[in-house]
């Protein structure tokens, strides 16, 4: 029998997609319509892939918390609640008291099964593993429960090219594997990139 510290979640942060909830600035570059499509087409992917792996479980936190009918049964959900980034990750992490926590935004369409699984088996040997986004931040955050201690998320820059430094300091003294390094699309330069990445033969 697997112990308990073996148990997997992979928590998948998403806005309800809905035109004005979420992407502005992707929207402000290519239209609310077109900002909305692609927004669903990015969870649903997401979802598609990794949602019915057995080798983890999978919960959506949403925002805004109600309601979760879009989500079609795909996937448990739970509330974001209020306040910042960190007050949510903080909040949203400590409904997962046992196992390995694995956290991903739903902006980065090319995470694949193999991503979470290298994060989750990264969690076997180290405390914390993250995924490095081009911008800055990071696109994924993975945290083992027998080592988690404080929650990295306090007194972070979000959103900003100091984003994993701050992390990493928050994460000191702590054994932390990388991934391997992706890009958000929330803009119109990044969706163009990758656009044009997914055209390559």
């Amino acid at each position: 029998m697997a112990s308990r510290l073996d148990l997997a979640n992979l928590v998948v942060f998403a806005r309800r997609p809905t035109i004005g909830v979420g992407k502005r600035r992707l929207a402000a570059a290519i239209g609310d319509v077109e900002a909305l499509r692609f927004q669903r087409g990015s969870i649903d992917g997401l979802l598609r892939r990794l949602a019915g792996d057995r080798r983890w479980r999978t919960t959506v936190a949403v925002s805004p918390d109600r309601p979760t009918d879009w989500l079609g049964g795909r996937a448990a959900a739970t509330a974001q609640g209020g306040g910042g980034l960190g007050d949510k990750l903080i909040r949203v992490s400590r409904r997962f008291p046992v196992g390995r926590l694995v956290i991903i935004g739903s902006d980065t369409p090319t995470v694949t099964r193999a991503d979470i699984a290298a994060a989750f088996d990264a969690l076997r040997s180290h405390d914390a593993v993250v995924g490095p986004a081009r911008d800055g931040g990071y696109w994924l955050i993975g945290l083992r429960r027998s080592a988690r201690g404080p929650l990295p998320f306090d007194d972070i820059r979000w959103s900003s090219p100091e984003t994993l430094a701050d992390t990493r300091t928050r994460l000191a003294g702590r054994r932390v594997a990388t991934l391997r390094i992706l890009e958000d699309i929330d803009d119109g330069a990044s969706l163009k990139r990758f656009r044009a990445t997914a055209q390559r033969p």
